[in-house]
This record gives C-alpha cells, structure tokens and sequence, in this order.
C-alpha cells in the first residue's frame, strides 16, 4: 500500500477539510457513509484517515509516513485497518458477524480501529440488519466507513446512523492535466479519458493501462456503419460483438460484461456528441475531441429523435447488464434495435 495522505488525494476539498477538522476537534462519528461513483477517491480517503488517526507525529492532522503505525499501513499489515469486500453477488451476514467479533475487542496497535465496507449497497438485508445493531452500540475506539455510489440504496436505517460524506466527480480540467504530468498522455487522450470516465479517475486509469483506445476505434467504426446495415448484417455484428467481448473479458466479468459496458458508454457518448452538435450545442463540451472532424462532417445523417431514442436504448442495455441480464441477449438486442431506428 503507498503512502496516502489527504495532501496526495486529487480534489475533494470538502472532504478532506471536514475529517481534518473532525480529528482537530476530537468529534469524530462511530461511523462514516462515503457516497459517489468509483474512482473518485472514495478508498484513498479511508486510508488517509485510518493514517491520520493513528500516526504519532501528525503533520498539520495528516500522516507523516514515518512512525511505526505509518509504515504499517504502507507495508498493508496495520492490524486495525479491516476491510470487507462483496464475497460473489453481495455483503453475506457471516462476514458482518465476523467483523462484530473483531471489534468487540480494543484495537492492537493504533488508537482507532478502522474497518471499510466496499460496496456497501450490496449488503443483504440479514447482513444489513446485522450491522444495524454494531451500529447503534458501536464499541469504543472503532469507526466504520460505508462506501456507497448511492445511499438510496441502503437501508433509511442504516444512512442516519452514519455520517455522510458525499464525493464529486473530478473535474474533466483537473484530471487532464493529472494524466499529462503522471501518466505520460498527450493532452487530446488525457481529454478524452477525463470525460469518458464521468470524472472517475480510478475508470480513466484503467482505461489508460488497456487497449482502450485500440477498442474504441473499432466499437466506433461499427456503430458509423450500423445505420446502413440489412438486418442480417446487423445480427452478424451483434453475434460478432457478443463474442468479442466474452473473449476480452473472461475472467473479470461473467460474460464480458465489464467489457460491455465500456463499448456501450462509448457508443453513448458519439450519440451524446452528435446530438449536441445537431442542436447546436458547444464544441467544448464534445467528449470525442479526438474524433471531432468525422462528427461534424456526418452530424446531417441523423434526425435528433433518432439520437434521442438511440440514447434511450443504450441506456436500457446499460441498466439490464447491471441487473446481471443476459449479456448476449442484451447485446444482441441494443444492436438490433438501434439498426432498426435508422438515421
């Protein structure tokens, strides 16, 4: 684990200030609700904190990266800092019982205990119901931080239990110019992987260590030529794209679905781009920059209810392969339907 201070982590000034001061005042909540998309600094915080609360020789409240608890962390064998992961499809209460065993006890090493619940959405209601009760007698010297896209998706219960703290996406700006000077892109890439990620860095990452770009250009090229293809030539590249993305992503996602997901947000932004240039829209807000001469030049090939209802069927797909639908059957019907609304 590397060193993670809240001076390292991009944005989230919020944030950061409001665990700063909690710690300065010595208010600290028994536990935290962390609310935001992937990627935005959601676990970087967690660390930071868990380092803040128990380094010994504190620098302006935050982690010196030195004394014996620091370097803990870093090496990732700290015994209070406890993390819980989805084990399959959800949260199982034998994991929540688990972790109410180990925080009956005083911490080892540190002042606090610190455990992290990824995903904390994916708790199932015994499990959630569980937690419920730690959380109404939380023992002394403990803090549990929830990590959650939405509190929506908790349990009423459970979010005022806990104190949130909601993350926002990074700005496009600020995560280009992180990706210039850390990561060795031209600026036109770093752009592009800024908007297409929605502000996540930890997406634009990933996307950056893969051949995502190599991808892209083919998911595009097939989606320009879709709107002229016969209906049995748009089957074949149905078929085509469903096996494709079962052989990208094997073990990651049951099916390529990973994979899916990433085609279908590309192909949701060259929608997005043209729509906003046929009605007008500013050239700055474009995600495709790369790409921006061919989207002018074929913006005159489609009628905007075409765009509008092509963006509707994406979404569709995208909200099926999240409720663990068929991706083949999903796949195979977004390409189908969006062959069939024509330009």
């Amino acid at each position: 684990m590397p060193l993670i201070s809240f001076s390292q982590i991009l944005n989230q000034e919020r944030a950061k200030e409001f665990l700063k001061q909690a710690i300065s005042r010595e208010k600290l909540s028994h536990a935290y609700l962390f609310t935001g998309i992937s990627g935005i600094g959601k676990t970087s915080m967690a660390i930071a904190l868990t380092m803040a609360l128990n380094c010994r020789e504190t620098i302006d409240f935050d982690a010196c990266g030195h004394c014996p608890q620091c370097r803990q962390m870093i090496g990732g064998n700290f015994p209070d800092f406890l993390s819980i992961r989805p084990d399959g499809q959800n949260i199982k209460i034998d994991q929540i019982r688990n972790l109410n065993r180990n925080l009956s006890f005083a911490p080892i090493s540190g002042k606090y205990r610190v455990c992290v619940i990824y995903k904390a959405e994916m708790l199932t209601i015994e499990a959630a119901n569980s937690l419920l009760k730690t959380l109404e007698e939380p023992p002394p010297g403990n803090i549990l931080i929830l990590n959650a896209t939405e509190p929506l998706d908790l349990l009423p219960t459970i979010v005022s239990r806990c104190q949130r703290i909601p993350f926002q996406p990074l700005p496009a700006q600020e995560m280009t110019n992180w990706l210039v000077t850390n990561r060795d892109l031209n600026e036109e890439k770093a752009i592009v992987l800024a908007k297409i990620s929605g502000g996540s860095l930890g997406l634009a990452l990933k996307m950056c260590n893969s051949d995502f770009f190599e991808r892209r250009q083919k998911w595009l090229s097939k989606l320009i030529m879709l709107p002229g293809f016969s209906k049995q030539k748009a089957l074949e590249m149905a078929i085509e794209c469903s096996e494709e993305h079962k052989k990208t992503d094997p073990e990651k996602s049951k099916n390529g679905k990973s994979s899916m997901m990433d085609m279908l947000a590309i192909w949701e932004s060259w929608y997005r781009d043209l729509l906003l240039l046929t009605t007008g829209g500013p050239t700055h807000l474009i995600i495709n920059v790369d790409f921006s001469h061919k989207l002018k030049k074929i913006i005159g090939r489609y009628r905007i209810e075409y765009l509008i209802n092509s963006l509707m069927a994406i979404d569709q797909a995208q909200q099926d392969l999240l409720r663990m639908r068929n991706s083949t059957l999903v796949i195979e019907h977004t390409v189908l339907s969006l062959n069939r609304l024509e330009g």
